[in-house]
């Protein structure tokens, strides 16, 4: 079975889109405390650090898995990516000053220091225009790893939501190709249309509760059902802040039932924060709804500390297994042919 070892895994989801493709997940690692303790709760049998990863050299890695250079199959990897948001790049810089944009070179680091066979990086589409990715580029050139990357919607690979996505694929063995698109995208109501009602599932992040104002619950409960959205309501029935700003069109509105959902981000709990309103039901989607419309199975499990902003956080970072299984195939079948 192939070898991988994921850096900054995050609660888990790219570790699960390998495993799928059929990698044995080999070791994590990842700063964050809560994510660790549900990659753990997840991935048993993983070796994972809960340090920073600057903190990590490759000989440490090796030596603990006992490893030779060049003997790991896959490194794959999600640097964190808030410093290459659209937010964050609106104003133009070709380099954004934000010190976790560096932290891609920490991945390249251990790329020298593992000398994996191929690479798995993946980002959101902002790092391509970023100066670093161009460094990072010819580094993994100089190093012998021929690639290249796409910026691709995840709804095109099974996920049941648009997330547009940076996704670099090398190998020191020749150019590895994309996943094809799948010819259908699954939806809102095939990830979550047959869940028992919120509330009183058993499911603890499915029945967390929530609390809006009696003002902001009137406002849900005329959003129209399916698809619609505040600009759907007349002015006078809109919240104060939203009369007469028509700019994050987004906020307030319910996913349609039968197309992929939005983004799901680390507001996805909250209406003001985007489109993330349950189609028919008067309440934004619950925790495990973000997590099914990420990809996750209906098992995957969550810790119960830390609250409800933290595990949003948690599920809206992280990557969609199937989008990762996709790709990871393709890797899986370029390492087998040569």
């Amino acid at each position: 079975m192939r070898t991988a070892f994921d850096v900054f895994s995050g609660c888990g989801g790219l570790t699960l889109g390998l495993r799928q493709a059929g990698f044995r997940v080999v070791g994590a690692v990842d700063l964050d405390h809560l994510a660790v303790a549900a990659y753990r709760s997840n991935h048993e049998g993983v070796a994972t650090w809960c340090r920073d990863v600057r903190d990590l050299d490759g000989r440490t890695i090796r030596e603990r898995l006992a490893l030779m250079k060049g003997q790991l199959d896959l490194l794959a990897g999600c640097p964190p990516c808030q410093g290459f948001s659209t937010l964050r790049t609106l104003n133009g810089a070709r380099e954004v000053g934000d010190k976790r944009n560096d932290l891609v070179f920490e991945f390249l680091r251990l790329v020298r220091d593992l000398e994996p066979k191929a690479i798995m990086l993946e980002n959101v589409p902002g790092l391509g225009t970023d100066g670093r990715m161009a460094r990072f580029s010819d580094q993994l050139t100089d190093l012998g790893y021929a690639h290249s990357w796409r910026v691709l919607n995840a709804a095109d690979y099974g996920v049941p939501q648009n997330r547009r996505r940076l996704i670099l694929l090398g190998s020191r063995r020749g150019p590895i190709d994309f996943a094809e698109p799948l010819a259908e995208r699954a939806t809102v109501r095939s990830a979550i249309g047959k869940l028992t009602s919120a509330g009183e599932s058993g499911d603890a992040l499915h029945d967390l509760p929530e609390q809006r104002s009696p003002k902001v619950r009137a406002l849900i409960r005329k959003i129209p059902k399916d698809g619609g959205g505040r600009l759907d309501l007349e002015e006078s029935d809109q919240l104060p802040c939203h009369q007469g700003f028509t700019g994050f069109k987004d906020v307030y509105g319910r996913m349609a039932w039968d197309q992929p959902a939005p983004t799901i981000t680390s507001g996805c709990h909250n209406p003001s924060k985007g489109r993330f309103l349950h189609p028919t039901e008067d309440r934004a989607i619950t925790l495990r709804e973000a997590a099914l419309l990420q990809g996750f199975p209906p098992s995957y499990c969550f810790p119960r500390r830390g609250g409800k902003l933290a595990l949003a956080a948690l599920i809206g970072n992280a990557l969609p297994p199937a989008f990762v299984c996709s790709h990871a195939l393709r890797v899986a079948k370029h390492l087998s042919q040569r």
